[in-house]
C-alpha cells in the first residue's frame, strides 16, 4: 500500500502563557508629556491576533484512529530508527530500538508543544521513530505513532496517560491488607474499556481470607466476561494461571499500593528483582515503591 502524501495541515499548539490583561487603570499611568513620539514609534510592539498565535502550518498526514484524528508530522525517516519507549519520565524517555539498543532521548519540540486532549506526549509503550545524535545512546524523538490502545487516569483538566499499545490489564486488588473495594475494580474496567484493554482481575493476597467471601464477587464479574484469578505469593496460589493469561500478551499491572503487584511480578519471573515493601501499621495503606510505568520482559 502506497505511503501517503504529507500535505499542510493548520494545528493548535499547547497554550504557554495567559492571555494578555487588558489595563483599565489609566489613570495610575501618567504619561510624561514630553514624551518623545519618535521613541514610541520606535518601541511599538506587533503580536498575533489572540488564539492565532497558537496555531501553525505543519507538513503531515491526518489518520483516522479509535479516539478521532491524529496529526502523523512528516520526519525524515531515512536518518531515524524505529523503537519502543521502555519508560518515561518529564520530557526525558529510553527508547529500545528494534536491534535492541536502547537510548536516552530527550522529545522534539514540536512533538511537545503540539495541542492534545492528554497530558502526556510521550508515555511507555509508544511505537517512536528516534534520530540518534552525539553519543551513541542519545537520541531525539521525532514523531510518535498514533496509539491503538491505552490505559489512562483521570487529571484536572487533561486525560493523564499512563502506558499506551498494550493488549490487556491485569486489576490487582487484595482480599485483604488493604481491604478489596469493588468501586476501585469498577474505576480499573471503566478505564481499561476506554482505552480499547481487555481485563483481567486479579485478588491477590487471598491466604489471608476465607476465598468463599468473595463468590459472590467473583460470579458477578465472571458474568460480565472477565477472567478472574486468585493468587497468593506466599502460598504459591494461582501463579500458574496468571503467568498462562500473560504469554504471549503485553500486559500492564494496575491497582492501588500495597496489593502486591511487584511481588507477584517478582514470582512470574524471578529475574525481576523488583522493589516491594511492607504494608504501613498505622494507616494499612500501602507504600510508593512502583513509581513510574516500565515496560519489562518476563520470561
Amino acid at each position: 500500500m502506497a505511503k501517503k502524501q504529507g500535505k499542510k495541515i493548520r494545528v493548535a499548539f499547547k497554550k504557554n502563557r495567559q492571555r494578555k490583561v487588558r489595563n483599565n487603570k489609566l489613570s495610575s499611568h501618567r504619561m510624561d508629556e514630553q514624551l518623545d513620539s519618535q521613541y514610541m514609534d520606535a518601541t511599538e510592539r506587533l503580536t498575533g491576533k489572540g488564539d492565532l498565535t497558537r496555531h501553525r502550518t505543519v507538513m503531515g498526514v491526518e489518520q483516522e484512529t479509535r479516539d478521532g484524528t491524529a496529526i502523523v508530522i512528516d520526519i525524515n525517516e531515512s536518518t531515524c530508527l524505529k523503537g519502543r519507549v521502555i519508560r518515561s519520565q518529564g520530557l526525558n524517555s529510553v527508547v529500545q530500538a528494534e536491534d535492541g539498543r536502547r537510548f536516552d532521548c530527550t522529545v522534539r519540540r514540536l512533538v511537545r508543544t503540539m495541542s492534545r486532549d492528554d497530558r502526556n506526549a510521550v508515555v511507555a509503550g509508544d511505537h517512536v521513530l528516534i534520530r540518534p545524535e552525539g553519543d551513541e545512546s542519545q537520541a531525539v524523538i521525532e514523531r510518535v505513532e498514533p496509539r491503538h490502545s491505552y490505559l489512562s487516569r483521570g487529571s484536572k483538566r487533561r486525560e493523564h496517560i499512563l502506558v499506551s499499545n498494550i493488549d490487556q490489564a491485569v486489576i490487582v486488588v487484595s482480599a485483604d491488607d488493604p481491604p478489596l473495594k469493588p468501586s476501585l475494580i469498577d474505576r480499573f474496567l471503566i478505564s481499561s474499556e476506554k482505552g480499547n484493554i481487555h481485563s483481567i482481575i486479579c485478588i491477590n493476597k487471598i491466604d489471608l481470607v476465607d476465598p468463599v467471601e468473595f463468590q459472590p464477587l467473583i460470579g458477578v464479574y465472571a458474568q460480565m466476561g472477565y477472567d478472574i484469578v486468585l493468587t497468593s505469593v506466599v502460598a504459591g496460589t494461582g501463579i500458574d494461571r496468571l503467568r498462562s493469561l500473560l504469554k504471549g500478551k503485553q500486559s500492564v499491572f494496575s491497582g492501588q499500593s500495597g496489593v502486591g503487584k511487584s511481588s507477584l511480578l517478582n514470582q512470574i519471573d524471578s529475574r525481576l528483582l523488583l522493589e516491594t515493601a511492607t504494608i504501613s501499621q498505622e494507616s494499612r495503606k500501602g507504600r510508593h515503591t512502583t513509581r513510574s510505568a516500565v515496560l519489562l520482559e518476563i520470561a
